[in-house]
């Protein structure tokens, strides 16, 4: 199947990846196309920027979460939808899970869906030195490298740089000139209320014009275009039969949620059912729940308020409605937790214990996951891959699962009490669509249990 696309990637983190990705999507849309956008990695924040304030249909793609051709799925089943897809890298080009490897980097995510890749590099203090870098990178490894830009450069530099690069046999796509009043700021990023969206908006469409100067927009078309074919399948997984309900917590704390997630839920029979435990006064009639990440530290003052909620959720977890919290869903089951200005709050008191702001990064990174007992939530012999990042800990981790790194330490962590899983880790449901059935036959059954 013919899917348009191409990937910005870069040599390090902090070239510019976001800011140009971000104002060439702009440009797409500004033309009347449908576009889709795609995140190397696990990061979920990027494409709720990109589908928030963009407009783009945006997804994640993990070559540690998913095998090759889960990873062919996922790409193309959102990628067939549009006129073009617009792929952006993570850290630095051939950085993966460890210092040696490329494995799941943004180069390997290239070589295995077959993007064509343009190479950003942030020419801040040079000119002439990019070439060599550029030289190294196309050299590396074979590789999908068909272009370039060059970031923080000036129109009279890239007229003499374009030709040396054309040279090395890639295309120059353009320069991008310094735009410091245009920059998007990180808690942009990470926090987009609505009364900024406008404001997000308008920059963007500023970049975006910038950019139809700069670049040669067409040129990028063109090498989507010629991308290979891609043919993909989707994976296997089993369905519950019957109505099943799944509350689906969504407002502007709980807000971290890999779409993947929710689809494969509904691939497996469940009705998702969204609420807001901001503004609802209790959770609808559901089989089971579902607490994805998010700010509850910044709105912890609204959650705290909302009484009759924090206790229908309790009460519904004490009487065993299967639920799975995972980070800012996990802090918000605890008894108490520390909101963003220091001010500890009474929270809906599932899980035993407070979480605080400890000021840096706890366990930050993937991990592969897998209960430590056979009569958990999700039963016995389950595995599931994740991340952590969260700057807020919990006295409370839980020790009912065991995660190991990437580099082969390993921790316990997770509350599972055979109806309950929750704990810090996000987790990634295609890694293992089994993790999604269970989850589906466990409210299943709860909604069939006797006095229910």
């Amino acid at each position: 199947m013919s899917l348009p696309r191409f990937m910005i990637a870069a040599p390090a983190s902090g070239s510019g990846k976001t800011l140009v990705t971000c104002g060439i999507l702009q440009a797409l849309v500004n033309r009347g196309l449908r576009v889709a956008s795609f995140k190397c990695g696990p990061d979920y924040i990027d494409p709720m920027f990109h589908s928030r304030v963009i407009g783009a249909r945006s997804k994640n793609l993990d070559a540690y979460f998913a095998d090759e051709p889960t990873l062919r799925y996922l790409f193309g089943r959102t990628a067939e939808t549009c006129d073009i897809s617009v792929v952006e890298g993570v850290m630095g080009f051939y950085d993966g899970v460890s210092v040696l490897s490329t494995d799941a980097s943004s180069y390997d995510v290239s070589e295995k869906l077959g993007i064509p890749v343009v190479l950003l590099l942030n020419c801040r203090g040079a000119s002439i030195s990019v070439l060599p870098t550029l030289k190294g990178f196309l050299e590396f490894r074979e590789n999908n490298i068909r272009g370039v830009i060059f970031n923080n450069m000036s129109k009279r530099v890239y007229d003499t740089i374009a030709p040396e690069a054309r040279r090395m046999g890639v295309e120059p796509i353009g320069y991008v000139p310094k735009v410091t009043d245009l920059v998007l700021e990180s808690r942009h990023l990470g926090l987009v209320l609505p009364g900024e969206i406008d404001a997000l908006r308008e920059k963007l469409n500023r970049l975006a014009e910038v950019l139809e100067e700069s670049l040669d927009i067409d040129l990028l078309m063109r090498m989507a275009s010629e991308a290979p074919d891609l043919e993909y399948s989707a994976p296997e997984v089993g369905r519950v039969e019957g109505k099943v309900r799944i509350g689906f917590a969504d407002d502007e704390t709980f807000c971290f949620t890999y779409e993947d997630n929710i689809e494969l839920l509904e691939r497996c029979g469940a009705e998702i059912v969204r609420f807001s435990p901001m503004h609802d006064d209790r959770v609808p009639d559901v089989d089971g729940m579902v607490f994805s990440g998010g700010y509850p530290e910044l709105h912890a003052a609204e959650l705290e308020s909302n009484r009759p909620m924090l206790e229908d959720i309790k009460s519904k977890i004490e009487a065993g409605m299967p639920c799975i919290a995972e980070c800012g869903g996990f802090m918000y089951l605890h008894e108490r937790m520390e909101d963003s200005e220091g001010v500890m709050r009474s929270m809906v008191g599932a899980i035993p214990g407070s979480t605080r702001n400890t000021g840096k990064l706890s366990r930050f990174g993937y991990a592969s996951l897998r209960p430590l007992k056979d009569d958990g939530t999700l039963g016995p012999g389950i595995s599931v891959k994740g991340h952590e990042f969260h700057y807020w800990d919990s006295d409370s981790c839980g020790e009912d699962w065991e995660a190991v790194k990437s580099n082969g330490t390993s921790y316990t962590c997770i509350h599972d009490d055979g109806s309950m899983v929750a704990g810090y880790p996000h987790l990634y449901y295609y890694s293992n669509p089994e993790v999604a059935l269970r989850f589906v036959e466990r409210c299943a059954r709860y909604r069939d249990s006797p006095g229910r």
